[in-house]
């Protein structure tokens, strides 16, 4: 019955921001829907060169650090490197992890080990400095979540 009540609210709540909305009327003192979207569209590339001037200027440069044992994190780090114009920096272990390893089904695996040992966690890595580290104004931070099926 809560379950029910909680959808007829929503439903409610929906239909009433509906017909709050702005339904297109137009006066006719409104400019004409073409030259509105002209002078729209010339202060869209003004504003946008100038903020992406500021935006360089202001938060200098991004590095994108990351670790990702099966790619998907890698994928996603790149993505935003290539979004922001960021550095990359991987997060390699010194053994690297297998699929054997990954395999938290399997109780003996690697990451079950690690999970049921925090001790374990401190993961020994290939490369562990950023040069020039002072340089970066803005850093991402991306890893796996960790999820366990237990």
């Amino acid at each position: 019955m809560k379950k029910l009540a909680a959808i007829w609210m929503a439903v409610i709540m929906a239909a009433g921001l509906t017909a709050c909305g702005n339904g297109g009327a137009s006066s006719a003192a409104e400019p004409s829907a073409e030259s509105s979207a002209e002078s729209s569209a010339e202060s869209s590339e003004e504003s946008s060169a100038d903020s992406s001037e500021e935006t360089a200027e202001e938060s200098g440069r991004t590095l994108v650090v990351y670790f990702s044992a099966t790619g998907n994190t890698e994928e996603a780090a790149q993505y935003i490197a290539e979004a922001t114009g960021g550095d990359l920096f991987e997060l390699e272990p010194a053994e690297p992890y297998t699929d054997e390893d990954l395999n938290w089904t399997d109780d003996d695996s690697r990451v079950v080990y690690e999970h049921d040992n925090p001790d374990e966690r401190d993961v020994a890595l290939v490369a562990d400095t950023v040069e020039n580290w002072e340089e970066y104004d803005t850093v991402f931070i991306g890893y796996p979540k960790i999820q366990y099926g237990f």
